[in-house]
């Protein structure tokens, strides 16, 4: 595969791993890896391996059912796919957060992200997503 046609798969990639999440076909999210692995920055959280990342579907939609993305950008890099998105959703349930279980407040947040897609070949081997996690807070827990 020449590097072109491999730079354009990886972008039909990620597209496709981001509206999998936004359908909630979690399956077809998982097969956009190799091996799964989130790291969540904003809340130094790590999920390595398939089913710690299944964990953190059934926890982040159990927290926010209607979770959503909407894409802002990608840009390439030789081994990574980088994406501004937005990422949106209704506190409904449960949220685990470093001070313990926060119940559902039933507002909704809306929060630009960063997140950075390593590549080996054709397939994702880590989502590394960077964001504030005060501007969520603030937005969950505003008067």
């Amino acid at each position: 595969m020449t590097n072109a046609a491999l730079a354009a798969r990886r972008l039909e990639i990620i597209r496709e791993h981001m509206e999998a999440e936004n359908v909630l076909d979690f399956d077809a999210a998982i097969n956009t890896f190799d091996h799964p692995r989130y790291e969540l920055v904003g809340s130094e959280q790590v999920f390595d391996g398939e089913d710690q990342v299944r964990e953190y579907y059934r926890r982040s939609r159990s927290a926010f059912p209607d979770q959503r993305n909407e894409i802002i950008s990608l840009r390439q890099a030789d081994d990574a796919v980088i994406t501004e998105f937005w990422l949106l959703g209704t506190h409904k349930g449960p949220l685990m957060t470093p001070a313990g279980e926060m119940p559902p407040t039933g507002k909704p947040f809306k929060v630009r992200m960063c997140a950075i897609f390593e590549f080996e070949g054709e397939k994702i081997v880590c989502e590394r997503i960077y964001f504030d996690s005060m501007s969520m807070m603030r937005q969950l827990t505003a008067g």
